[in-house]
């Protein structure tokens, strides 16, 4: 075979500082099936890059399993573009944040991407309840009672007011992730008391934000849902405030200060 004959080729290159403008950096489980599509439909786009990694987990999920994969935070967020900036970085798993505490997550991802704005999915709800005015409110969870108390605990400490708090018992993340939509619009409307202000949906596993407009549309009040508060927080801390109504009335409302 004759040698092929490579040419340089001579044209001006330019180059783009960032091939997308905007870049959110999404730590996720090993064993979750949907932070990173519910991160693709709400935040991805033309101008906003949505880089994962995931870290090791083991269920069930309970508070001490959660707290095992604190050790990886730091390998995680460090996996994420090596040696460049980043807008933002979400940790997706919303029992563990309020198990270590949103302090200890946001440390050891500072430890591996310095000075970068970090979410958990409680601290973005918070903001979300507050964007909402919201104090006392209904919270529908799908974990055991064990890893639900100190969620229960994190939002009383945080100064809200519980006025229904329902678990549905179940320790897999992979089977919370299995839950039905339509499910979980019912057992929203069950959790949801005349007297609370706002539901909150927490775990990043279920599919909750895809109908959270159609759970308010049930309720009539504010739902807040753990990936949909991240993804809201993670696009107006990106400088992108256009409204997405198609994913709750969260979605339509600006970033308040730290709850």
């Amino acid at each position: 075979m004759d040698a092929i004959t490579l040419t340089q080729a001579d044209t001006p290159l330019r180059f783009d500082d960032r091939p997308l403008g905007k870049r959110v950096g999404l730590v996720v489980l090993a064993t979750d099936h949907t932070s990173e599509p519910d991160f693709r439909r709400m935040v991805a786009s033309e101008t906003v890059g949505v880089y994962t990694a995931r870290i090791a987990y083991a269920n069930p999920t309970t508070p001490e399993n959660l707290r095992r994969m604190q050790p990886r935070l730091e390998e995680g967020a460090a996996l994420i573009l090596p040696e460049e900036d980043v807008d933002v970085i979400v940790y997706s798993c919303t029992s563990a944040s309020v198990v270590m505490g949103d302090e200890t997550v946001e440390q050891a991802i500072r430890n591996a991407k310095p000075d970068v704005p970090v979410l958990t999915p409680p601290s973005a709800a918070r903001r979300g309840l507050k964007a909402f005015g919201a104090r006392r409110i209904a919270v529908l969870t799908p974990y055991t009672e064990e890893t639900a108390r100190p969620m229960a605990a994190y939002f009383a400490g945080h100064g809200f007011d519980l006025a229904r708090f329902t678990v549905l018992g179940l320790d897999d993340d992979r089977v919370m992730a299995r839950i039905t939509p339509d499910s979980l619009v019912q057992a929203a409307v069950q959790a949801t008391p005349d007297d609370a202000e706002a539901l909150f949906i927490s775990c990043t596993a279920l599919r909750s934000a895809q109908v959270a407009r159609q759970i308010e549309e049930a309720i009539g009040r504010p739902v807040v849902t753990s990936n949909q508060a991240t993804a809201w927080a993670a696009l107006r801390l990106c400088g992108d405030d256009r409204p997405r109504p198609e994913f709750g009335r969260l979605m339509t409302l600006p970033l308040p200060e730290v709850a």
